[in-house]
C-alpha cells in the first residue's frame, strides 16, 4: 500500500514498494538547480554487537504523509531550495535496501545540504512510522532516541501549560 502527495516544489510517499532511489533523483533534477543532495538509509546487517536480519516499518499513512508535506514547507522557508523529495518504506526491509530516501535540489551545495540533513533528523523525530528490528535471537520496537527528546519536550510542555491554568484559575479565585 502507497500513499503520495505532491505540490509546488515537493514530493512525499510512504509506500511498502522498495524505495527507486533513481526516481527520487529524478524528481527534483531541475536546470536551475547547481546540486542535488541525497540521503538513503539502508538495513544494516548489525546493531550494537547483534545479527540484524531484517526491519520493518508500520506506519499511520495519513498523518506520516501530513508530516512528511509539513516537512518539506519547512525546508523551503528555511533554505533556498528548488525541489524536495521524502520517501518512506513500510513492511519487510530486507539488509541492504533502503528504508528511506531524501533528495533534496538547490542553487547551490550548502543549502541542499544542509536542508538533507535537518530533514532526516525532523523524520526521524516526528513522523509516526515505528521500526521492528528482527535479530537472530528475537525481534524488538526501536524507539529513536530523537522520538524520545520530542516526547519529552511535549510531556513538559503540557505541564508548563498546566501549570499556567493552575495559576490562573487560582489568581481568579
Amino acid at each position: 500500500m502507497a500513499q503520495q502527495a505532491s505540490g509546488q516544489g515537493w514530493t512525499v510517499e510512504v509506500t511498502d514498494q522498495p524505495l527507486d532511489v533513481a526516481k527520487y533523483t529524478g524528481l527534483v533534477t531541475d536546470p536551475a538547480a547547481g546540486a542535488i543532495s541525497s540521503f538513503i538509509g539502508t538495513t544494516r546487517n548489525n546493531f550494537q554487537g547483534k545479527a540484524v536480519l531484517r526491519l520493518e516499518y508500520e506506519a499511520y499513512l495519513p498523518m506520516a504523509v501530513a508530516k512528511l508535506q509539513e516537512l518539506c514547507q519547512q525546508l523551503h522557508s528555511k533554505w533556498q531550495i528548488t525541489h524536495v523529495v521524502m520517501a518512506h518504506r513500510t513492511g519487510v526491509v530486507e539488509v541492504c535496501e533502503a528504508s528511506v530516501v531524501i533528495a533534496v535540489s538547490s542553487p547551490h551545495r550548502k543549502a541542499s545540504l544542509e536542508a538533507t540533513h535537518w530533514a532526516i533528523d525532523e523524520l526521524k523525530a516526528t513522523v509516526p512510522i515505528w521500526k521492528k528490528e528482527f535479530f537472530e535471537d528475537g525481534s524488538t520496537w526501536k524507539e529513536n532516541e530523537e522520538s524520545r527528546r520530542l516526547l519529552q519536550q511535549q510531556l513538559e510542555g503540557q505541564q508548563q501549560q498546566q501549570q499556567q491554568q493552575q495559576q490562573q484559575q487560582q489568581s481568579q479565585q
